[in-house]
């Protein structure tokens, strides 16, 4: 079975730079470049390997897939809940952009392409998996340190998506985003 090409739309509730360890701080716009966000921790057109890539020997050069790390609002209502927090934000965990209205945003398959009135666009690479890393960030803001451990469990298929910018332009908190996916078919091996 397939999947048939779609667009769905959703609008930009944050933007965010990823300027610490892990949290990102809030910004008017997001200046995207084909290297990622100028001053992003994720910027640049390359990046060594690390745990996410065993299939290589740690460090090594290669493309950087994850320059943008994206949320939804639903999603991270749905973990705070599950972790027992009124709210978790979006600058917590390092994201770059956050986006309401996009049902189950973390299933968007690879290949869609988040398309903004500037002209920018996101290409897709796929989910990011939940880490520990994040996890001690929220434990750190919410006192509890079984936060850590938590995060990994209650964000499981709801951490949001990677990506890496396929055109140049500004996003800004209020724009509205076309999202096309494409027709994918169900891989049996």
């Amino acid at each position: 079975m397939a999947t048939s090409s779609r667009t769905i739309e959703g609008r930009v509730a944050g933007v965010y730079v990823a300027d610490g360890e892990v949290a990102s701080t809030p910004r008017p716009e997001l200046i995207l470049t084909y290297a990622g966000v100028p001053g992003d921790r994720h910027e640049g057109l390359t990046r060594k390997s690390g745990a996410r890539e065993p299939w290589y020997a740690r460090g090594t050069p290669m493309r950087n897939e994850r320059q943008i790390s994206i949320l939804s609002t639903e999603e991270m209502a749905e973990i705070a809940a599950t972790l027992g927090i009124v709210t978790l934000p979006a600058e917590w965990i390092g994201a770059n952009l956050l986006i309401e209205g996009v049902p189950n945003l973390t299933a968007l398959p690879p290949r869609s392409i988040l398309m903004f009135p500037s002209g920018a666009a996101i290409r897709i690479d796929g989910d990011n998996g939940p880490c520990r890393i994040s996890g001690r960030s929220i434990a750190a803001q919410t006192g509890v340190g079984k936060h850590e451990f938590d995060f990994v469990q209650a964000a499981r298929g709801k951490r949001g998506l990677v990506g890496w910018v396929e055109r140049e332009g500004t996003v800004s908190p209020g724009d509205s985003i076309e999202i096309r996916i494409w027709s994918q078919a169900d891989y049996a091996g």
